[in-house]
């Protein structure tokens, strides 16, 4: 593996490339772009280097000695959405088709142009850099919801929540500034679909507001909007 470090803020690019005439060629027009190129040349090593240093995008030739691009492909996706580009000399459709069905999001063919590969990168980097900050903006949120367990907790402290509270706060916190009328709240409440009154919604807002409010006084939660409903006034949940 042959490094090439720039600035710490660059996008880390990994090439995996088997000719290092090739991969070379790659490293300096991606360094001449503001990126910073790391090369493997042999398959085995890659899946270790993505762990250790995870790149932000991968150029995946499909053709390696030791494993190949698609496997490794496949592997990647087990624990990473880093962008992958495959790249290959194979240019029937079916090879096309099965590097994009098993994760890849794009695909270029040999032979190519330097610079239709940088071109590529940076068009990818570009449509990724919103969900990338979308999910780091989640990580960060203060409210985490967990289905799977039925269990909310707000920065780190567990909320001892009723289902019914627990399905409130879901409804509420995942769109926050929306306002939901009673009625609307009640078609989330509960699953057998039971008789119940509007006092009903106001008396669970009211438990379900008391224990956020013991976890954080000084956050507003849930704001009554008269003749309406109720709005989720703090940062969104992130569901898990």
């Amino acid at each position: 593996m042959t490094e090439f470090p720039l600035d710490d803020n660059a996008p880390r690019i990994l090439i995996v490339e088997d000719e290092p005439k090739l991969g070379q060629l790659l490293i300096d027009y991606l360094r001449a772009a503001s990126y910073a190129p790391t090369l493997i040349t042999h398959g085995n090593a890659v899946l270790a280097a993505v762990k250790q240093t995870p790149p932000d995008l991968i150029l995946l030739d499909l053709m390696l000695p030791g494993t190949d691009g698609l496997t490794l492909c496949r592997e990647i996706r087990r624990f990473s959405e880093v962008p992958i580009v495959m790249v290959t000399a194979r240019v029937e459709e079916i090879d096309r088709l099965l590097g994009l069905e098993i994760g890849a999001d794009d695909y270029i063919c040999k032979p190519y142009s330097p610079r239709e590969v940088v071109a590529r990168v940076k068009t990818i980097l570009r449509r990724c850099r919103p969900q990338r900050e979308e999910r780091a903006a989640g990580e960060n949120a203060p409210l985490i919801i967990d289905e799977g367990r039925f269990q909310a907790s707000w920065r780190d402290k567990v909320l001892d929540l009723t289902p019914a509270e627990f399905r409130l706060l879901k409804t509420l916190a995942t769109e926050p500034g929306k306002v939901f009328s009673r009625e609307q709240l009640l078609n989330h409440l509960y699953d057998d679909y039971r008789v119940v009154t509007d006092r009903t919604i106001d008396s669970h807002i009211k438990n379900l507001r008391r224990k956020l409010e013991a976890r954080d006084a000084e956050q507003p939660f849930i704001r009554a909007v008269y003749g309406v409903g109720y709005r989720w006034e703090a940062q969104a949940g992130q569901v898990i």
